[in-house]
């Protein structure tokens, strides 16, 4: 398919209101509140088909792409219509699309800077969506459909389309891969006794919960534990909550985190079969206000294996970090 034909101009229609709302709602995330290219504050453009919020700068250079690679609105003066909108909601903004865009961006490479020049600006541009150089070939999307990921449920059903279906039957399947993952430690955990605390962890995953083993009076635990849970076909953030242990009275809470799957599952169903591939990074996790992370988590092919090594700050508690490492097994 020509590159004029992956995307198609949709004739812009005033959307719901509810569908007004999400596109809202998106905007006040903390990182769709800069310019997913550049940085700069306050972005009043957007690209429906990519998914990125952006600055007027970058947004020319967008514009000038044409809009086959990116169909660049204002967020405040043009009419979008309900696909426009879709399009936005189900990529999930700059954190999702930049996980993928700029997967490969090398270090030497830096990006725009809100004050950059036009020249470079627009090299970097055209060299992220255009030619896409921050992707490995194989992950080169070739239509604006070719990943989608809501802000609250993924479907793995939309992922690349350089993806293929095996069958009817796996479309619909229960469970499309399990994780394995190792609870390495804990740091400087909340004290809930007098001096100190018996932590545990659980996570869940859908309705599913898995549970460690319980450290006694320790506040820097070292688990090393495997614990396994299977991946529906939609799924949402892995949620991770710590508990000391009481003898005589309910458990209490020690702090939590929400590990977002997409950019693993995302980059896994994208390369299939990783056993006879090179140790590579595939995605990454972007560190934001708006979660966990203590940095930037990266997704990697580790001997053959889809590997990824998230670092926490435990949320709603005094302090606390936790570390671990997921690992993705297809079915």
């Amino acid at each position: 398919m020509s590159t004029a034909n992956r995307y198609q101009h949709i004739k812009s229609t005033k959307p719901i209101l509810g569908k007004t709302r999400k596109l809202k709602d998106l905007m006040m995330k903390s990182d769709n509140r800069i310019c997913a290219d550049c940085g700069a504050p306050d972005p009043k453009w957007a690209s429906a088909n990519i998914g990125v919020f952006l600055c007027l700068k970058c947004g020319d250079v967008h514009r000038a792409l044409g809009p086959d690679i990116s169909k660049v609105l204002s967020v405040t003066l043009d009419d979008w219509s309900d696909s426009d909108i879709d399009s936005m909601v189900e990529v999930g903004g700059n954190s999702y699309a930049n996980s993928i865009y700029e997967a490969f961006l090398p270090k030497d490479h830096p990006k725009p800077k809100p004050d950059s020049a036009m020249e470079y600006r627009t090299k970097f541009i055209r060299a992220k969506y255009e030619t896409q150089d921050f992707l490995k070939p194989s992950l080169r999307i070739s239509s604006k459909s070719s990943f989608k990921s809501t802000t609250s449920v993924k479907s793995v059903g939309s992922s690349f389309s350089t993806t293929s279906r095996k069958d009817a039957v796996e479309d619909t399947r229960e469970f499309v891969g399990q994780l394995n993952i190792t609870v390495v430690k804990g740091t400087n955990m909340a004290v809930r006794d007098m001096l100190t605390s018996d932590p545990y962890v659980i996570l869940s995953l859908g309705e599913q919960k898995a549970q460690t083993t319980v450290k006694k009076s320790d506040l820097n635990p070292v688990w090393n534990e495997v614990l396994k849970l299977s991946v529906p076909r939609n799924y949402g953030p892995l949620k991770l909550q710590v508990y000391d242990h009481d003898m005589f009275s309910a458990d209490d809470i020690m702090g939590e985190a929400e590990i977002d799957l997409q950019p693993m599952i995302t980059a896994a169903m994208a390369f299939g079969d990783t056993s006879r591939l090179g140790d590579m990074q595939i995605g990454r996790w972007f560190m934001t206000k708006d979660n966990a992370l203590m940095k930037d988590s990266t997704v990697n092919v580790v001997a053959g294996k889809v590997k990824q090594e998230v670092h926490l700050k435990l949320q709603n508690v005094e302090s606390g970090e936790i570390e671990l490492e997921l690992e993705w097994v297809s079915l």
